[in-house]
């Protein structure tokens, strides 16, 4: 009896083992097989609705299901963002908002929206002329200021700006613009380039007007800066956010200005250097909203 049972058991183990090395062998192990590894159909869908009591500001809600992370692009570069988000449009125009989900196995959609936006906030509205740079007209806009005899050069291109020098030549670009006494404004633009040594790109608002020869300087506020510890390496995005300049009015990294008297100011961008990027530096969207 005793002999039978051990002789049993190891033929009841060899056939669970068989059954199991059957089982995983039809089993794929690879992404994208069929196993639930992935999902190739992640749902990236989501609604819009106009938040109550904000103006031009929209609520984003994103169906969660599956979704492991969430890529959100309003117009002006994806971020990695939330379920849910807020989206704020202060000038009239059509918006395409696109949500980008990744589910499992790293497998990601996107779904895209349009929001028209039919009058532009009073408040905070673009007080910047021929900031996108688009076509001749928005390009006529802007005013070269040439610092150096040679060596740098703006060129406008449909849809944005960009500065190239060497030898430490510069050259800048400018615009008057009309401010209220004791409003608080943000500066703010998208901006791109390489890697770079000796180079600066410099944002100014200053009351003084731009005299052709003459480098300007009334109040710094924003830039790009290789001796503060930017540009060194390639670079893209919000000057607010991928700048090191300090403003000249808090010394700390703010885009944000104010001026003492109501009337005209110039918002000038004066950008050289020895070490610039072969590609130079663009620039678009450039913007100058009110905060208050």
């Amino acid at each position: 009896m005793n002999l039978n049972i051990i002789l049993k058991r190891p033929v009841y183990t060899l056939f669970v083992v068989a059954a199991l090395g059957l089982l995983s062998s039809c089993q794929p192990e690879d992404v994208g097989e069929g196993n639930g590894l992935s999902d190739a159909n992640v749902d990236a869908t989501f609604t819009v609705k106009a938040v109550e009591g904000k103006v031009n500001t929209y609520s984003l809600q994103a169906q969660p299901n599956n979704v492991i992370s969430s890529m959100w692009n309003f117009g002006d570069g994806a971020f990695s963002g939330k379920m849910n988000e807020e989206a704020s449009f202060p000038d009239a125009g059509t918006y395409t908002i696109t949500h980008t989900a990744t589910g499992r196995g790293g497998l990601s959609n996107a779904t895209s929206q349009d929001v028209v936006v039919a009058t532009s906030d009073p408040i905070k509205g673009n007080i910047v002329k021929g900031g996108k740079f688009l076509d001749a007209d928005d390009q006529a806009k802007w005013t070269k200021l040439n610092i150096s005899a040679s060596g740098a050069a703006w060129t406008f291109n449909t849809g944005s700006a960009t500065i190239k020098a060497s030898g430490w030549s510069q050259q800048g670009i400018y615009q008057a613009i009309n401010v209220v006494k004791d409003k608080e404004y943000r500066i703010d633009m998208l901006i791109s380039g390489g890697a770079s040594s000796d180079t600066w790109f410099e944002v100014y608002a200053g009351t003084t007007p731009p005299v052709q020869g003459v480098e300007y300087k009334d109040n710094k506020v924003m830039g790009i800066s290789t001796w503060d510890g930017c540009g060194t390496s390639q670079f893209s995005g919000k000057l607010s956010v991928v700048g090191c300049i300090k403003n000249d009015r808090t010394n700390t990294v703010s885009n944000v200005v104010k001026f003492n008297t109501s009337g005209t100011i110039y918002l000038l961008f004066r950008s050289g250097g020895n070490g610039f990027t072969a590609n130079g530096i663009t620039i678009t969207n450039v913007e100058m909203r009110g905060s208050n």
